[in-house]
């Protein structure tokens, strides 16, 4: 994912594909509110602990942590550079946030929120995730395209993953597999949580630059946004078959609602697509559900079923010749989650 925000497209795109006879089986879900941050610089991935009511947003070089039911700023991660994502390890009281411009991984403690600790990981650390099964923290680096694998206990690195191309985000499926997108060459990849080492690659095909990644363990099934093209793919995690694709818009995040059986699909261009797990072999398009321009990348509650996605009032800029299609800037003291429920 980038820090930069990215170009806005027409909404067209991902509406008018949605068939008429849908509406009965909508979610109801909607903009409930918004939470202002008062900070300035680019976003990235946001981070929801429902257990905690914490909600957790990159920001720019630090992370801001709020009250999940109020918006209450309860505190914040300083010097954190170019930060891009964060994992939560309850196992051991601590969180992680990438830092993709000091090429490190900061650590800090879940009650307190100090920091901890600074780990070296590759360039341009990216997407990051706790794996629950291996107790290891896995930091998807863009730059140097591999994983920087840290044990959760001693916060040492213990393995570094070529992974063949620039990866995005990663997922486990909560039993010795870790999956990632690899954004620059279309494809989805598995890892063994305990040797470290790539055992698939599967080719996505019919998706461009896969992005969101999310997944619904029970079932074993991967739902992968790809922002290139437009689609959501959905992969069956244990011998890579697609067993289903829909359109969606430019998509940067994913979330998967286990409770709901819904894969949620956060789009640049101020939608949120909703797909339904009917079974294992059987998902159905519900909806766009409206948000604002720019909320490209989402957190879920798994508890209230809420969706939280950063975002800030944007406007365009004026092409040049050196740069004829400009990105839109954001509006300073704009930033602000927008919060999706019933």
């Amino acid at each position: 994912m980038k820090l930069v925000i990215k170009s806005l497209c027409l909404l067209f795109v991902v509406t008018i594909i949605l068939p008429k006879n849908l509406s009965a089986q909508t979610t109801g879900f909607h903009v409930l509110t918004d939470f202002p941050i008062h900070s300035t610089g680019g976003w990235d991935y946001i981070t929801v602990d429902g257990s905690a009511k914490r909600v957790y947003a990159s920001h720019g070089m630090q992370v801001n942590i709020l009250d999940a039911t109020t918006g209450d700023s309860v505190s914040y991660i300083p010097d954190t550079k170019g930060v891009h994502g964060i994992a939560l390890c309850h196992d051991y009281n601590k969180g992680y946030t990438s830092n993709g411009r000091a090429n490190n991984i900061t650590v800090f403690d879940l009650t307190t929120y100090k920091i901890l600790k600074q780990v070296d990981a590759g360039t341009n650390p990216d997407a990051i995730f706790y794996d629950d099964f291996s107790k290891k923290v896995y930091a998807f680096n863009g730059r140097s395209q591999n994983a920087t694998v840290i044990d959760a206990a001693t916060d040492q690195v213990v393995a570094t993953i070529p992974l063949g191309g620039k990866p995005e985000t990663g997922v486990s499926d909560g039993k010795g597999k870790v999956f990632v997108n690899i954004e620059d060459t279309g494809e989805e990849v598995e890892i063994d949580a305990t040797t470290y080492q790539v055992i698939n690659r599967w080719k996505l095909t019919g998706g461009e630059e896969p992005s969101g990644l999310a997944i619904d363990r029970q079932t074993g099934r991967l739902f992968i946004g790809c922002g290139g093209n437009h689609v959501m793919i959905v992969l069956d995690d244990s011998n890579g078959a697609i067993l289903g694709t829909f359109p969606i818009g430019r998509c940067d995040g994913m979330a998967f609602d286990p409770g709901l059986k819904l894969a949620y699909s956060s789009n640049g261009e101020g939608t949120i697509t909703v797909v339904r797990e009917v079974n294992a072999g059987k998902f159905e398009l519900v909806e766009n559900i409206t948000t604002e321009a720019g909320a490209r990348t989402i957190g879920i509650d798994t508890v209230t079923h809420k969706l939280y996605l950063p975002t800030a009032q944007l406007k365009p800029v004026a092409a040049t010749t050196d740069n004829p299609n400009p990105r839109p800037q954001q509006v300073p003291g704009t930033f602000h989650v927008v919060v999706v429920g019933k």
